[in-house]
């Protein structure tokens, strides 16, 4: 038989880790499923125009869309298990597990209401719309897709299994492709962590010829913990015990307004980038992401045809 859609693949996805075992992914996860359904190798070697397997693809957003309802939770690196809600919907032996079953949780709604396709010309456009033009359906999916990459991003850095080791070495990554750190010396492109309580975290060269430092806080913080006024103070007096101008200031939540504001007023000059700024530069600079497919959009070269031969 062919690859059944993500759909049809998350409840046999879910009764997978129906005894509550950690598992991974891949191959745990997906040879449950291969049995389930009993995939030949002729099945799984299907793929899609990007030669991506249909396969992985599909059993990935079957996962992805499970833990965003909550009925799954990564655990580690590629590990996933079964949580509380998970068993209760098992419990009552549902035919089917879908997108329509999995909106009557809220956090599987507000991850829709979050990759939304926001409203820009090149976006916002559904799949059935008649007036839509085939590079309008590309960009629209697209930015759908990006969204929903980047919630997923964020979700994992709110995670308590990303340890702050992990994290430090993240935001070097980050800011190393943003171009931060000095050609001159390996060691100038990474954060240099400073102990002590002066409320810096690391320092790293601004340009690659190491003219300059940034001096780097970064915090990870609940979703519902946001970094306030007093946080962004401290940090600043620290900018002043280190005779220095600029800093940035990382967390995996988010800034209150008294917080934006304070920036803002100041002498220093402190970038405040929050989660969902964070994800988006990952995304932006492929720090955690993979390119599966480049897609190259053409459009007919009306000069050519119109010129003499």
């Amino acid at each position: 038989m062919a690859v059944p859609d993500y759909q049809t693949l998350m409840l046999p996805v879910l009764e997978s880790l129906a005894d509550g075992v950690t598992r991974s992914t891949y191959p745990e996860v997906t040879d449950h499923i291969t049995k389930h359904f009993h995939l030949t190798e002729e099945d799984l070697d299907e793929r899609f125009s990007s030669g991506q397997p249909a396969f992985y693809n599909r059993t990935q957003w079957a996962v992805t869309y499970l833990g965003k309802a909550g009925l799954i939770a990564r655990v580690g690196r590629g590990k996933v298990a079964i949580t509380d809600r998970g068993k209760d919907v098992l419990a009552t032996k549902p035919d089917r597990v879908d997108v329509n079953y999995l909106r009557r949780f809220p956090e599987f709604e507000e991850f829709r209401t979050k990759t939304r396709v926001r409203d820009t010309p090149a976006a916002g456009v559904s799949a059935i719309d008649p007036e839509a033009n085939p590079e309008e359906l590309l960009y629209g999916t697209y930015e759908s897709l990006r969204q929903a990459v980047e919630v997923d991003i964020l979700d994992r850095l709110q995670s308590d299994s990303v340890s702050w080791a992990f994290f430090e070495q993240l935001v070097v990554d980050v800011l190393v492709r943003m171009g931060f750190g000095s050609d001159v010396e390996e060691t100038s492109r990474r954060v240099t962590r400073k102990g002590g309580d002066d409320g810096i975290d690391g320092v790293i060269d601004e340009d690659r010829l190491g003219l300059d430092a940034v001096y780097v806080q970064a915090k990870r913080y609940a979703k519902t913990s946001p970094v306030g006024r007093p946080a962004l103070q401290a940090f600043a007096g620290s900018l002043e015990g280190q005779r220095a101008s600029k800093g940035v200031f990382i967390t995996t939540s988010h800034f209150t307004g008294e917080a934006e504001d304070y920036v803002k007023r100041i002498s220093k000059r402190i970038v405040l980038i929050d989660g969902k700024t964070l994800a988006r530069l990952m995304y932006e600079y492929g720090v955690g992401v993979r390119t599966r497919r480049t897609l190259d959009v053409k459009r007919v070269d009306e000069a050519y045809f119109e010129g003499d031969v």
